[in-house]
């Protein structure tokens, strides 16, 4: 029997110029945009090719992001990376408030905090990882989100604050 544990591996990733992407929110709602990107009318983000990650669902006030866990996503240790659920629960929990959020208006993440209760593997199958906000004011957002496998099995959960970027209000 062959010993192929040092055999390199390989991936190749594409993406499409995240530009269209980024430009194009000017025009739409936070929540008009999220479902356009789902339903593949506007490219992803380069970072979820990298990772094989897809934004699955897009509903007021909440976001819905897959992922297969592959040997590419691997630590040291022979478990998924805790980065890919921190990833995930980041891209749901925030998605989650721009869904709210008005043409124009951006958002970014001001704190993460996540709880890992379990190891992922590549034998894991699909994991869902849900985002749902708790509270939008004017220039704060929360949100909570959970990942869980295809039997209801949570691997990570999570909040977040996000602070809202409204660009072409006047300075006081």
């Amino acid at each position: 029997m062959t010993d192929h544990s040092d055999t390199p591996r390989q991936r190749t990733v594409t993406w499409q110029d995240p530009t269209i992407t980024a430009t194009a929110f000017h025009d739409m709602s936070g929540l008009e945009f999220l479902r356009r990107i789902a339903r593949g009318e506007l490219p992803g983000p380069p970072i979820a090719a990298l990772l094989g990650m897809r934004l699955e669902e897009a509903d007021e006030g909440r976001a819905v992001f897959s992922v297969e866990p592959a040997e590419y996503h691997y630590n040291p240790i022979g478990t998924v990376h805790g980065g890919l659920a921190c990833t995930l629960l980041d891209s749901a929990m925030s998605c989650a408030v721009q869904s709210l959020l008005p043409a124009g208006v951006t958002y970014t993440t001001l704190e993460l905090k996540v709880n890992l209760v379990r190891p992922m593997s590549q034998t894991t199958g699909k994991v869902m990882c849900e985002g749902k906000v708790i509270h939008l004011g004017s220039r704060i957002g929360t949100a909570e989100g959970r990942l869980y496998d295809e039997h209801g099995k949570l691997y990570a959960h999570g909040v977040t604050t996000c602070i809202v970027l409204r660009h072409h209000e006047p300075r006081r």
